[in-house]
């Protein structure tokens, strides 16, 4: 199943493949991104990663893999609030990973948390080698997001838990409106006088608009492998925060 966010790229007229315009552009916009995040959701993705790790945690997990673990906020979260032994981040962005690794030396959180460089499409790892996998806020910038989920479904345990949270479009007719003037004006101009890099926060609301949400995305989880999936709307619906479980 081919999603419309596939052929959204942060890059307009860029023939390159959508990997490496998100993995150039994740580059280009570390040093701003963790302040962008706090800025654009007024600090409430922080809430929304604290819920989705909540609900991970009902159950034992001692190897977790956090995908497109950018700079490492998911995953300090998990070792903080999990009991997991072993946390493994990878992201797409030499840049990015940078920036996690220096704040999780900071934070002494070295011995739990390993972070790598490499493709969430074609996972480095055996199958069968975690207990989790979570994702915050990447897989609207997969190349192929079935492939994705493929994978994330084949490096899973039998039992294996998944968790992914991304961004979406409110339904209400209320915050519809209030919501796109948001996005599609103020973001991208505040993302341009902060990180400098103009397609970049146009690229997030076109990215959030495409993104399969709801049933759509349950739906793709099904057809990599996963069962009990759900849905789980937070914040008007402009977050959703998915879970499945492989059989």
């Amino acid at each position: 199943m081919n999603s419309d966010c596939e052929s959204i790229n942060p890059y307009s007229g860029d023939s390159r493949r959508k990997s490496e315009q998100v993995r150039d552009m994740f580059d280009h916009i570390a040093p701003a991104y963790d302040f962008m995040n706090r800025a654009m959701t007024f600090g409430i993705d922080r809430i929304w990663r604290r819920k989705a790790v909540k609900m991970l945690s009902q159950k034992p997990h001692d190897t977790i893999l956090d995908v497109a673990t950018g700079t490492g906020d998911l995953a300090m979260l998990l070792a903080r609030m999990t009991d997991a032994g072993q946390i493994t981040g990878i992201d797409l962005s030499q840049n990015m990973i940078g920036i996690g690794r220096q704040k999780i030396a900071q934070a002494g959180l070295e011995r739990r948390i390993t972070l790598t460089a490499g493709d969430c499409l074609s996972l480095p790892f055996d199958e069968a080698s975690f207990h989790a996998v979570t994702v915050a806020y990447g897989v609207r910038n997969f190349e192929d997001l079935a492939a994705g989920y493929r994978e994330m479904f084949r490096v899973l345990r039998t039992g294996g838990s998944i968790t992914v949270i991304e961004l979406s479009t409110p339904s209400s007719p209320l915050v519809k409106p209030f919501y796109k003037l948001y996005t599609r004006h103020l973001i991208p101009l505040i993302g341009r006088l902060v990180s400098k890099d103009v397609r970049a926060y146009s690229y997030l609301p076109e990215s959030i608009a495409a993104v399969p949400q709801g049933n759509d995305m349950t739906a793709i989880m099904q057809q990599a492998g996963f069962t009990d999936t759900r849905c789980r709307r937070l914040t008007f619906g402009t977050c959703s925060i998915y879970t499945g479980t492989k059989p």
